[in-house]
């Protein structure tokens, strides 16, 4: 199956400061775990967690270091190869959300979609996106993704709350939370971090 392109490789080039950026942050020292604290928060210990769009690693190296049985995938061959050399033992696999197969991986405590995946997918694809992730999910399992709501990024689409609200609708998920950060702020017009689960 031909996969169409995703804004983020249309993007190309323009979208090489976020490794640059996080390495950066790492090298630092900084808080760069917002999320991983969150998501760690909402699975029990030693649980399935599967990162889409995982990056340079740093969520997922997170929740594996918290002892949890990670699966990252990232199909940006420069930030699989800055994954490898910051956290040579998180293993990550090549693929696109929507190459992802739960006959091939099983099924997932909790579903990763964080650091805006969501508004870098290929056009017209997002619902089949969270279908996926719907498919992806144990039968308790959850969705934890987070995105800026308007366009910040080269690249990158404007996806307002309630476009993404009912997109999640259609494709077999409720909106449990939607908070403003990752430390649970009340929602704001400019991000959102959003709990799912399945109807």
């Amino acid at each position: 199956m031909t996969l169409p392109p995703t804004r983020w490789e249309l993007a190309g080039d323009g979208n090489r400061g976020y490794g640059e950026t996080f390495a950066q942050r790492v090298a630092e020292g900084a808080d760069i775990d917002g999320e991983a604290r969150l998501a760690d928060a909402l699975v029990p210990r030693h649980a399935r967690i599967l990162d889409i769009g995982s990056g340079m690693g740093r969520v997922s190296a997170a929740l594996q270091s918290r002892g949890h049985d990670v699966v990252a995938a990232e199909p940006d061959s420069a930030l699989r190869a800055q994954s490898r050399a910051t956290y040579p033992d998180l293993e990550v696999l090549p693929h696109e959300a929507l190459a992802l197969d739960a006959a091939e991986l099983g099924s997932f405590d909790l579903v990763l979609a964080v650091g805006n995946v969501m508004i870098y997918l290929g056009e017209g694809t997002e619902r089949a996106v969270l279908q996926r992730v719907r498919d992806l999910l144990a039968p308790a399992g959850r969705a934890l993704v987070g995105f800026h709501l308007t366009a910040v990024k080269a690249g990158s689409r404007t996806y307002p709350a309630d476009e993404f609200a009912a997109d999640v609708a259609a494709a077999g998920l409720r909106v449990v939370h939607r908070f403003g950060s990752y430390e649970l702020h009340e929602p704001v017009d400019d991000y959102a971090v959003w709990v799912l689960a399945a109807l």
